[in-house]
């Protein structure tokens, strides 16, 4: 711009913005076949999973056996213009702050993390959908919507779950009706299990099942309205299948919850 509107040498541009003259001479060079399918790759991964962020785009492309640099990932995701939209703050935590035992975890099955989401249809009815997480390999182990669901549906589901992985040490849970139920107790006793319930008013004594529906309601229902209840039980059964064995997990080395259980067991 300079030399065009003063009629100045090149020299003497460069000297007065403070560039070296090499720089001005660069030329960008074109990208290369492999960087133009990475980028293609990224912008539909990004459609794929939009809360998704670069860090876990990496770690998907080297899963599915690409050598990939960490940083390339991270430059072509900003030239692309890619980013997770911005989360809405979340309201300030009220309760006890009476913290329950640091019971942490060293295998399977020791603490399942129990709660429950509440959703609606188109028509305004009300879904209410029953989480419960292996806090360990932090994976969703049911997948269960109901317009409502009573203490005997609890015990359905945890018979079924205890068929297939075996009975928890531990159902950590609130203090909700369902929960504190005659019924679950005798469950609980019946099959070797206590529970551990958190203060009133206190979710972050729960916090490994808060941060699943987190991520549930931030990656699925803030973005789908469901026309039925067979809808909503469709893709979230496939949002729960996604998030068990394709999403990764910081937590996990960046394994998704599948692959970590199933290491596990393996070692």
């Amino acid at each position: 711009m300079l030399e065009e509107s003063f009629g100045v040498k090149e020299r003497r541009a460069c000297r007065v913005v403070g560039q070296h003259r090499s720089t001005q001479r660069l030329e960008v060079p074109l990208p290369t076949d492999d960087e133009k399918e990475l980028r293609r790759w990224l912008v539909q991964f990004a459609k794929d999973h939009p809360r998704w962020g670069w860090k876990r785009a990496y770690q998907h492309r080297r899963r599915e056996g690409h050598r990939v640099n960490k940083k390339r990932i991270q430059r072509l995701w900003r030239l692309e213009g890619l980013k997770v939209p911005y989360r809405k703050r979340k309201k300030p935590l009220r309760g006890l702050g009476v913290h329950v035992g640091a019971m942490s975890p060293i295998r399977p099955n020791a603490i399942w993390a129990m709660d429950f989401q509440f959703d609606e249809t188109r028509d305004g009815r009300q879904l209410k959908l029953l989480n419960i997480q292996d806090i360990f390999t932090r994976e969703c182990l049911a997948v269960h919507v109901r317009r409502s669901i009573t203490a005997d549906d609890l015990m359905t589901v945890l018979d079924r779950l205890v068929a297939r992985h075996g009975a928890p040490t531990f159902l950590r849970c609130d203090n909700g009706p369902e929960f504190a139920a005659f019924a679950i107790a005798d469950w609980c006793r019946f099959n070797n299990a206590s529970t551990t319930f958190i203060d009133p008013g206190s979710p972050w004594q729960n916090p490994y099942v808060e941060s699943f529906n987190s991520r549930a309601r931030d990656e699925l229902f803030a973005r789908e309205i469901f026309d039925s209840i067979l809808e909503a039980r469709v893709l979230y059964a496939d949002w729960c299948w996604s998030y068990n064995h394709l999403r990764p997990h910081s937590a996990l080395n960046y394994q998704p919850p599948a692959a970590f259980a199933k290491a596990f067991s393996q070692q």
